[in-house]
């Protein structure tokens, strides 16, 4: 796969401690980008910053929470500090919560809108200039957006998890009309079901229902959803890869 576009990019990856994002950053950082690696857990960052390093490439390990702006606004600036101006932006973070809403569980429904949703709008409200900046000079912008297949299909206890997952495919979609006059690309990517620490948030009570999909349907890896990031955004500047819904193949 040709991914010769990426090298000398400059790559911000939110939830970059682990799964889907922890994937992208090293297959990125692989093919030339820069890449800042924002999360929480800063041993994590460190230990992924270090790796990529011995590999050859160049990483910034980045502590942060996405439910703060101004931790999300702080980050900007150490990442311009370190690296100059951001022109690809992976909105991976996220939360996965399920429960029945009849549980009334308001404090897990805040915590996934603070971070699948606002979250993301405080990461795109960081990088909105990076990007709309290098695209004004002929350069390539990308805005990311991992979403999810339950943004489409209702999964029973999931509905607040996937309501937030539908707000940022309709946001991704929204974005385009302001973003794509000004030749800035935004992509919306939704795995279906995905090796990832989300798995792990499952309670109990679901966990056998999660296993029961794992054993008839597979699941992707999170290298196989970077591979599909990476493909997206190192196409040229006017190709649109927009809408990627990515499934385990034995997946309705």
């Amino acid at each position: 796969m040709s991914y010769e576009n990426l090298a000398g990019r400059t790559a911000v990856v939110t939830g970059a401690a682990s799964g889907i994002g922890e994937a992208t950053a090293v297959l990125l950082a692989a093919h030339g980008a820069r890449v800042a690696l924002v999360a929480r857990r800063g041993e994590r960052l460190d230990a992924l910053a270090g790796k990529i390093r011995a590999d050859g490439g160049e990483a910034l390990a980045v502590v942060a929470d996405v439910t703060d702006q101004t931790s999300v606004d702080e980050a900007a600036a150490r990442v311009r500090d370190a690296y100059g101006r951001v022109d690809l932006v992976v909105n991976n973070a996220g939360v996965m919560l399920p429960h029945p809403v009849v549980d009334g569980r308001a404090d897990e429904w805040q915590r996934m809108l603070d971070t699948n949703v606002t979250g993301v709008l405080r990461v795109i409200r960081a990088f909105t200039a990076d990007l709309t900046d290098t695209a004004a000079e002929g350069g390539t912008a990308d805005l990311v957006n991992v979403s999810s297949i339950a943004a489409h299909v209702a999964f029973p206890d999931y509905a607040v998890y996937g309501a937030t997952k539908a707000a940022v495919t309709y946001l991704s979609q929204a974005l385009r009309t302001e973003f794509g006059p000004r030749d800035v690309r935004v992509t919306n990517i939704e795995p279906g079901l995905t090796e990832t620490e989300l798995l792990t948030h499952v309670d109990t009570d679901l966990a056998g229902l999660v296993q029961g999909l794992l054993e008839s349907v597979g699941a992707l890896s999170a290298q196989e959803l970077a591979d599909v990031v990476a493909y997206a955004t190192s196409r040229p500047r006017h190709v649109n890869l927009r809408q990627i819904m990515v499934l385990p193949t034995r997946q309705a």
